[in-house]
């Protein structure tokens, strides 16, 4: 089948031209997947969708097809997506935040790619995250650790190369988006971080049409779901699968940017044992996993994020 009928749909012109609906989406990026369409017409049907604007409805389709398409995974309690490109990002301390969130006994998949910035994977060693590259390592190490790391290169590599086509086209396409939202795990809650605020409610749209139960997106450092304690932040996203807005405080006067020049890894992993005194770091692992943990339903979720990071070098909650 050829990606002609959809590219049709979005290209003939003014008052002719419309979005897809959510099956027209879920129809074109299985073809696109699976490698059935023509290069010339994947990327005209990406610039097209990104002069238009995507639709909620277009991402759903696209993320389901994307999910439809991967191998059966161990279920995860919560899905947290890193794509952002670092910009405006210092160390990654929202992967202390991810394995704090795992102490509490939740199981954790992230999955990512950060075009040239190796910030994430750099930081995942230090962070004592295991980078897994298929189902069966995936709920191992789930099961053992409460969180694993997959690259979305051998999570999905024909997703991976539709979302490199950035390096052809030099433009970002909503490839990126749909990655955020396509959850391999089928976890019910979901954390998000964008850079541009416009796509908090897009990706909160589109979490509904795939039936997420809880979401929490924010504009985070760099892109990535990564709370600046110094100032109060605007979050979106589901509760009980009804559209849902708040505002994390601010959790202190520290004027300190995320990107602070800090570009050691091993400070993760001094910060988490203990031989680094940071309190700015250690506020932002303690309060970017209370925004997590209140996503996964928690009530008290400031205070529990503080007693696990006191203990977190007791056993993980079972």
């Amino acid at each position: 089948m050829s990606l002609a009928p959809y590219v049709r749909i979005l290209g003939r012109g003014p008052g002719r031209s419309r979005s897809l609906t959510l099956d027209e989406a879920q129809e074109a990026m299985t073809l696109m997947l699976r490698g059935d369409a023509a290069p010339e017409a994947v990327g005209a049907l990406l610039m097209l969708l990104r002069m238009k604007g995507e639709t909620p409805e277009e991402i759903a389709g696209f993320a389901r097809a994307a999910c439809a398409a991967l191998p059966a995974l161990p279920r995860s309690d919560l899905d947290w997506p890193s794509y952002a490109a670092g910009r405006t990002r210092g160390l990654p301390w929202f992967l202390l935040s991810a394995r704090l969130v795992a102490r509490a006994g939740h199981s954790v998949l992230m999955h990512g790619f950060n075009g040239s910035d190796g910030a994430v994977r750099a930081g995942l060693a230090p962070a004592e995250i295991a980078t897994v590259t298929d189902p069966a390592e995936c709920e191992q190490i789930l099961g053992t650790h409460g969180i694993a790391y997959m690259p979305l290169e051998t999570l999905s590599p024909q997703l991976f190369a539709l979302l490199r086509l950035r390096d052809v086209l030099s433009l970002r396409s909503c490839v990126n988006t749909v990655c955020r939202m396509f959850n391999p795990g089928g976890a019910a809650a979901s954390v998000q971080g964008v850079f541009h605020p416009s796509y908090r409610g897009l990706q909160t749209e589109a979490a509904q049409h795939l039936g997420l139960k809880r979401q929490t997106v924010i504009k985070g450092g760099g892109g990535e779901f990564e709370r600046h304690v110094g100032k109060e932040i605007a979050t979106f996203g589901l509760r009980n699968g009804a559209s849902w807005q708040g505002v994390a405080p601010a959790l202190c006067d520290e004027t300190r940017r995320l990107d602070d020049g800090d570009t050691d890894p091993a400070h993760l992993a001094a910060l988490w044992a203990g031989e680094r005194d940071d309190a700015f770091a250690t506020a932002i692992v303690t309060g970017t996993a209370a925004l997590a943990l209140e996503t996964l339903g928690h009530s008290r979720a400031e205070d529990l994020a503080h007693s696990l990071w006191t203990g977190r070098h007791r056993a993980r909650a079972a």
